[in-house]
């Protein structure tokens, strides 16, 4: 008797053993997750040297792209109708050495110019700092004093401060030395992991047309070509959003440290570049930023001068409120695509679960997300021919059988009568 394969049962057992192995996969996470991100953490840390030569060669390809566009290929065309493979290898491998001089010289003049002023700045704040709070003290017990109601409600409030930080604060400080040591250690592995990204990087940049056309090979291997290409045109949405995004935002971080710094000069502001830098560093952290970066510096400026605090917490409004309504839009634009909902929803999820990278990511990460699932609705809606804009949905009560929106409007109810029933109107009619 001779055995005839039916596809179909085939198509029966993949879908149960798929289901069978995500089930498996679903009760893993579920109820190990400690395992799992152990694990996800350990392969992090293992990969952390290629994670870090996949981002600077991301963030190293336009000025790459840059030179060997506008200087090198001027410079080797000439006239020239094709460039050989030897000339195009030549002139790239000028441009990386070019990226490469230019980001050391940007990256030194930077230290160069910031770190001697924090490092001055820390030993200052170390050295002074009983006398930083010994200020702080005199100028809390001088408005206490001039202030006997506050002072009676913070009397009342006194132990309960004292019983905590002698109970949790102050047992905590033994284990300070640890942390550095742990910190020290932590900082020169990451240094040497990024010295190894460095270099990676130098090899992604050098053979990155090869490696996008393998990456679409495989795609067009998997899938096939419609979907290959929606999946290749999803990857280019990808990029758009992240490069739009992180670039503009690093530039808008650094143009609001600038200004800080000479708004913080021009008033006196105690230590001008250490605040300015700590500013324009949290910047990058969309929405949040500015209060995590001038919180802390607020704090140190107030052991050291109460009133130059109240100009700062004046300044970092006036600068918050400038890069967020002129500045932010004009270098950022609608790159996102999200409103401000979305981009806190965004913030406080991904910050949540992945820390501050996830502050920093999580806006062009939940973009990507957000797109995709709105291209899905509006495909969906499509085939069932209704509109994909969204104002047509605002007032709608139901949809007719032929498409005909039909409005909603709230029900208004007459009081009761001995005499009379009550009556309501009709809450629905056609949109016009």
């Amino acid at each position: 008797m001779k055995f005839h394969f039916n596809k179909k049962y085939l198509y029966w057992g993949l879908t149960g053993a798929f289901s069978i192995i995500a089930g498996i996969l679903f009760y893993y996470i579920l109820f190990h997750r400690a395992n799992l991100s152990s694990a996800f953490n350990y392969i992090v840390k293992i990969s952390m040297p290629i994670i870090d030569g996949l981002v600077l060669a991301y963030l190293m390809t336009p000025i790459m792209n840059m030179i060997e566009n506008r200087i090198m290929k001027p410079l080797y065309i000439r006239g020239k109708v094709n460039i050989n493979a030897k000339s195009k290898k030549r002139m790239r491998s000028l441009s990386i050495i070019l990226t490469i001089i230019i980001v050391l010289i940007v990256a030194y003049e930077f230290l160069e110019m910031i770190i001697p002023e924090l490092i001055t700045s820390i030993q200052s704040i170390y050295s002074q700092f009983p006398t930083y709070i010994k200020n702080l003290n005199d100028w809390v017990t001088k408005m206490l004093k001039d202030n006997p109601e506050l002072e009676s409600t913070v009397m009342q409030y006194s132990p309960m401060v004292n019983d905590y930080l002698r109970s949790n604060i102050l047992p905590k400080l033994n284990d300070l030395i640890d942390i550095l040591s742990t910190g020290v250690v932590d900082f020169l592995k990451a240094t040497w992991n990024f010295v190894i990204g460095f270099i990676i990087s130098i090899y992604i940049l050098g053979n990155k047309e090869l490696f996008a056309g393998q990456a679409k090979k495989i795609i067009y291997a998997f899938f096939d070509k419609a979907s290959g290409n929606q999946v290749i045109a999803n990857f280019r949405f990808i990029h758009t959003t992240f490069s739009g995004f992180l670039v503009g935002k690093i530039i808008d971080s650094a143009i609001i440290g600038v200004i800080c710094f000479v708004c913080t000069t021009i008033i006196g502001t105690p230590y001008a570049i250490l605040v300015s830098v700590v500013v324009g560093v949290t910047n990058v952290i969309p929405f949040f930023g500015p209060w995590f970066g001038g919180v802390p510096c607020a704090l140190l400026i107030l052991m050291v001068n109460p009133m130059q605090c109240l100009y700062f917490v004046i300044l970092i409004l006036i600068i918050q409120q400038f890069d967020g309504n002129v500045l932010g839009p004009k270098i950022l634009g609608d790159s996102t695509g999200l409103s401000g909902f979305w981009v806190i929803f965004a913030i406080t999820v991904f910050g949540g679960i992945f820390g501050v990278l996830g502050m920093v990511v999580g806006v062009p990460i939940f973009a990507v997300f957000y797109a995709g699932f709105r291209s899905l609705i509006n495909r969906m809606l499509a085939k069932k021919e209704l509109p994909t804009d969204t104002q047509p949905y605002l007032m709608v009560g139901s949809i007719a059988e032929d498409n005909t929106f039909v409005r909603y409007v709230p029900v208004k109810r007459k009081r009761k009568n001995k005499n009379t029933k009550s009556t309501q109107n009709d809450n629905e009619k056609p949109l016009e």
